[in-house]
């Protein structure tokens, strides 16, 4: 997506980006080039690269669709669009899961052991395996999905609490109550580690 020069990224909160493609479509597009590569991250870890593109893509074609219903007091609008993903995300859960249970099994790879897998799988399989871990992803598997959804939203799109609750349409006590649940079965399940650490300190926003 391109952007009309005029667009001042640096200086128009998300809330005046959306405002103005009320009148100027083509603005959404600073939207897009501000979080996509957020979006696609988090849906990518949760259902793998290939559905996180869908997911992405999907995730704005509904935002452009739906700007006119935003609400432009709000002037950080990353809260909406991981709603839009984590809604999608929702289609897929049966996807996640066996995503999910198959990175709990998958033992370390071996070099040189190509199977009839493509590189590319095993790659992908190997760095997804290396970013959740095998015993997270089992602990995460067994997760109610309501539960999985506030704590991945915390700690893998790294929203606050009131985001979440915006994202999720939900009062904020229950993301609280949801993510107290959620982390007490993580930790649990990782033999005391917090699972807060979940977020990835090299990703670059």
């Amino acid at each position: 997506m391109t952007v009309e020069p005029s667009v001042r990224v640096g200086q128009d909160s998300d809330a005046s980006v959306i405002e103005r493609s009320w009148d100027e479509p083509e603005v959404f597009a600073v939207l897009f080039d501000r979080h996509a590569d957020s979006v696609h991250r988090y849906a990518a870890r949760r259902l793998g690269a290939e559905a996180g593109e869908d997911v992405m893509a999907e995730t704005f074609t509904i935002a452009f669709q739906q700007r006119f219903r935003y609400n432009t007091g709000l002037a950080e609008a990353r809260p909406w669009l991981f709603g839009i993903a984590t809604n999608l995300i929702g289609r897929h859960r049966r996807a996640e899961a066996r995503r999910l249970k198959a990175l709990g099994r998958l033992p370390p790879a071996a070099p040189g052991d190509q199977g009839d897998e493509t590189v590319a799988d095993r790659v992908a399989a190997r760095v997804s395996a290396q970013a959740v871990g095998r015993e997270l992803a089992r602990a995460l598997a067994r997760l109610p999905a309501r539960h999985r959804d506030v704590l991945l939203l915390v700690a893998w799109a790294d929203l606050g609490y009131e985001e979440a609750a915006r994202a999720l349409g939900v009062p904020v006590g229950t993301v609280r109550s949801r993510l107290h649940r959620a982390r007490g079965k993580v930790r649990e399940a990782l033999g005391g580690s917090d699972p807060t650490a979940l977020r990835e300190e090299s990703d670059d926003e």
